[in-house]
């Protein structure tokens, strides 16, 4: 190791492994290097290589991908938390999703991981008041992704999504740090309310797969939502809810339940 690798190691341990990572790639399969180089080794640090990958999914007839990359470049340099963010959902994904075995995984395959970072980038342009932008970036990451997420939407850091298929997530919803959920999850409104109508998901919280919880409600913090749920009222912290609709069945069954990704209801 050199004493540049060593440093960067030190000083951004994601992004080292990274391009570690990117370099063992390109000599097990060599076939992958062009992949490879434009996505990580062509850049100085994790916020670039993240554009890059973003522009690439977001860029259509309608805006180019130098335009979208532009865009992301400027959210990047202007909010340092957007970089921190990414970090923290790499990081979670490494821990919790078992078919990820390497820190570059979520960068160059992971679909939920990616949608998540176009909604942070859309997100910031939405609080800059750029608002069309930021629909532009719902409207691209929906088709592209299958993922929904209102610019608007509050998300927390350290968010893994797995599988990430048909996710929805509302204008006024708020999501907690550490949070995990599985595909078809939406966080929903009831009625025609345009005033605050999303649920409120607390920090180290599981939503299970097809888990619906709709209207302004809050989920506990270190609750599980189990699968197929439909969540209509609040859920106390540390609880499992299940049913249609949902009510509590125990305990969440451990500290942590998104870290534990225990969807079975025996606790």
């Amino acid at each position: 190791m050199t004493q540049a690798q060593a440093k960067l190691g030190r000083l951004d341990p994601v992004w080292a492994a990274i391009r570690v990572e990117a370099q063992a790639i390109i000599e097990a399969e060599p076939a992958m290097a062009g992949v490879v180089y434009g996505a990580v080794l062509h850049h100085k640090s994790l916020e670039s290589a993240l554009a890059y990958r973003i522009s690439q999914k977001l860029a259509s007839g309608d805006m180019t991908e130098s335009v979208v990359n532009e865009v992301c470049v400027e959210a990047y340099a202007a909010d340092s938390r957007l970089g921190v963010a990414a970090r923290a959902d790499i990081v979670a994904t490494l821990d919790r999703d078992p078919v990820c075995h390497r820190s570059i995984q979520p960068l160059l395959y992971f679909k939920g991981f990616l949608a998540v970072q176009a909604y942070r980038v859309a997100h910031w342009l939405w609080l800059q008041g750029r608002k069309d932008m930021a629909y532009f970036a719902q409207m691209r990451s929906s088709e592209v992704f299958g993922i929904d997420i209102h610019p608007a939407a509050v998300v927390g850091k350290g968010l893994m999504i797995d599988h990430a298929h048909s996710i929805v997530i509302g204008e006024t919803a708020v999501v907690g740090d550490n949070v995990s959920m599985l595909h078809a999850v939406t966080l929903g409104g009831t009625g025609k309310d345009d005033e605050d109508r999303h649920p409120k998901i607390g920090d180290g919280v599981l939503l299970g797969a097809g888990a619906k919880i709709l209207g302004n409600i809050h989920i506990g913090h270190c609750s599980r939502v189990a699968a197929g749920s439909v969540v209509l009222r609040d859920v106390p912290p540390c609880k499992t809810v299940a049913g249609v609709p949902a009510k509590v069945v125990g305990e969440a069954g451990c500290d942590q339940p998104s870290n534990e990704m225990d969807q079975l209801l025996n606790g």
